[in-house]
This record gives C-alpha cells, sequence and structure tokens, in this order.
C-alpha cells in the first residue's frame, strides 16, 4: 500500500469528507477523490460509504483505519520524542570505568548530573576490565590509559596524580617516614604482580629511596585500587593513591608530599558512530567541569 494514499485515507476518516481532508491537506476535492480510489483498487475493497451526508467507513475501512490511526500515534511520538532530544537530551547512557575511579569520584558527582538531565538513564558499569564499546557493552567508557581499540574517539580528561597516604591510627602506631629510605621500615600496601597497566607504576613506593641489597617487601598485596584503599583506611599501612580518590576526605593523611609519584592521564571515550550523541556530549561537558572544580 502506498504511503502517501494511507495518509490521505487517514486524513478523510479524521475529517468524515474529501472537503474536509483537501482543506486540512492543501489538496483538491478531485485530487483527494482519485487517490481513495486508487487505494481502495489496490487492497481491492470498498473503504467508505459514499451518501450526500458525506462519507462512512465500511467494515475494511475500519480495520484499515485503526491500523494506520495506530501508525500515525506511534510516528507522532517518535517525531515528539526526536525533537525534544534536540534541545533535551534523554534515553539510557551506560558509563564504564575502573573500580576505584567510579567508587570514589565518579559515584558522588552522578547526582548532579541526574538532576541536571533527569531523561537520561544513567547506568555505571565498574570493572577494571576493560568492556568492548565497539560492541555496546557500554556508551562511554573512562579509562586510566589510551583505549587500544581501533574506531574510538578519546578527550584526555585529567591527569592523574599519586601521593603516599597513611590513616591517623597508622601514623599514631608506627610514626611517619621522614625521608623516602624511611620507607623501608614501614608497612606498604601495593599492587599483586598482575597488576594491569598503568596500575604496576604505583609500585614505585617498593623502590623509591630503597637499597638494592635490601629490598622492600610490602605487607600486603591487593590487585585493585580501591581494595588497596580500603586496606589503608583500616591503619594496615601506607600506600600510593590517586588523587581523585580524595583521600582527605576519610581524613587520610599523605606523606612524603615532595616526592614526584607517577602520573598518568585519564580519557573520556566513546565510540566515532556516537560522535553526535547529545547525551554523551552534556555527560563530558559536565566531567569535564567538576574536574575544573576539582583543579585536577
Amino acid at each position: 500500500m502506498d504511503w502517501d494514499r494511507l495518509r490521505i485515507f487517514h486524513a478523510v476518516a479524521e475529517a468524515g469528507s474529501f472537503t474536509h481532508a483537501g482543506e486540512k491537506l492543501n489538496l483538491s476535492q478531485s485530487a483527494i477523490s482519485r487517490q481513495i480510489s486508487a487505494l481502495e483498487e489496490s487492497v481491492r475493497v470498498p473503504l467508505f460509504h459514499r451518501h450526500a451526508r458525506g462519507l462512512l467507513l465500511t467494515e475494511q475501512g475500519e480495520m484499515l483505519y485503526r491500523t494506520v490511526k495506530d501508525v500515525f500515534h506511534k510516528l507522532s511520538m517518535a517525531e515528539a520524542r526526536l525533537a525534544e532530544t534536540k534541545d533535551r537530551p534523554s534515553g539510557p547512557l551506560k558509563v564504564t570505568t575502573t573500580m576505584a575511579f567510579g567508587s570514589t569520584w565518579l559515584t558522588p558527582q552522578i547526582k548532579e548530573f541526574i538532576d541536571l538531565f533527569p531523561e537520561v538513564e544513567v547506568t555505571l558499569l565498574l570493572s577494571d576490565e576493560e568492556l568492548d564499546l565497539g560492541m555496546r557493552q557500554a556508551d562511554v567508557a573512562i579509562r586510566m590509559s589510551p583505549p587500544r581499540q581501533p574506531d574510538l574517539i578519546q578527550r584526555p580528561l585529567m591527569s592523574v596524580k599519586h601521593l603516599i597516604y597513611g590513616s591517623p591510627d597508622y601514623f599514631a602506631r608506627r610514626g611517619k617516614p621522614e625521608t623516602p629510605s624511611d620507607l623501608d621500615h614501614h608497612d606498604l600496601v601495593v599492587f599483586g604482580e598482575e597488576a594491569p597497566l598503568p596500575s604496576k607504576t604505583i609500585n614505585w613506593l617498593l623502590e623509591v629511596g630503597a637499597r638494592p641489597e635490601t629490598p622492600r617487601r610490602p605487607i600486603l598485596r591487593v590487585n585493585n585500587v580501591y581494595g588497596i584503599y580500603r586496606a589503608v583506611r583500616s591503619g594496615l599501612g601506607l600506600a600510593a593513591l590517586p588523587e581523585f580518590m580524595q583521600p582527605e576526605q576519610t581524613k587520610l593523611e599523605p606523606v612524603l608530599t615532595d616526592l614526584d609519584g607517577p602520573v598518568t592521564q585519564a580519557y573520556f571515550v566513546y565510540p566515532e558512530e556516537l560522535r553526535h550523541s547529545k547525551r554523551i556530549t552534556v555527560f563530558r561537558d559536565f566531567l569535564l567541569r567538576k574536574v575544573a572544580e576539582h583543579n585536577f
């Protein structure tokens, strides 16, 4: 069935006459009549009873009208949704990032984003494994290293600095190191041997100021930054933590702040095909503003 004829049929059924439908569609009465006749010929059944007072739908016409009306309603809703998204972003947004960044920095910011854009349906996927954006396992990733997948757009988000932190309980029990070599006499929490890049750079704590003949032995190895963070909060020992975890909010104290720890780059990453997504644009801009507010 021809789409233009169905559109005219819908208008005629709504108006109840060729004349009124023609006024609505800006077509002549004869043009409307020809299109309806052609539609009836194509479906091989009469769609209207014609009489002096106007038009009445036949049984077959009623059936077609219900279907066409439903289609037009759905199209109208879709059109409204499309128009709305030009100004008000909406729809699902899956964001993946590391357990540490997501748990300690990103999650506390999300309330403000949802307040600003309540029609965006945010899902956070926290994992130290890289999800495949090309396969749409997520829409956006915040990664602590450059993406390895092709056809991904990447935007530098922040420089991630690392400092050595400990808890007040630990310092009350063991004191604070005054020089890098003092770390020989402290309990250190570091990454496990299978730590993924760039996490291995955090294990500089085992080497800075150390003597080759007396290598340091950590009190605990953990394969997750958030796990290290929790161990330090418990008072177990010292560890190098990224500043984005905001340890000062949990009263962790930095030591040996003159040491230059590793600096890694965090990236905002998304597939090329989502370049023009309004949801991604507003989320990216929101993150850049929050990063600037925190002076990262």
